[in-house]
């Protein structure tokens, strides 16, 4: 929510979780063919993120559950830019910034392809 209020205020429309794109992406810009996911830092395992901890029990099933979801978010992403999407990523750690996430979406979203 805390991400579409951002993309509302600085003036961009979207549609959300198009589910005829891969992944049912969360936020849908079509008049500039582009793409935001939210992804959490945990479950969809942000690099050098302290939310990305491990479980400490059943460390095989977590692994595996991380693993699938990483090679499922690449595969969406390869699809989404085959059909002409650009995609942009925020992690939940970004919400701690505000200012600076609404700089980054902004520069992101401002230029049409």
């Amino acid at each position: 929510m805390a991400v579409r209020k951002i993309v509302h205020a600085l003036g961009y429309r979207y549609r959300l979780h198009v589910p005829t794109l891969p992944g049912r992406p969360d936020l849908v810009f079509p008049a500039r063919r582009k793409i935001v996911f939210v992804h959490g830092c945990f479950w969809h395992r942000h690099n050098g993120c302290r939310y990305a901890t491990l479980p400490k029990t059943n460390c095989e099933f977590w692994e595996s559950k991380f693993a699938a979801n990483l090679v499922r978010d690449r595969r969406v992403r390869r699809e989404l830019k085959k059909m002409g999407w650009t995609t942009f990523t925020v992690w939940q750690c970004e919400l701690k910034k505000p200012e600076k996430l609404t700089e980054r979406l902004n520069d992101f979203l401002k230029n049409r392809p």
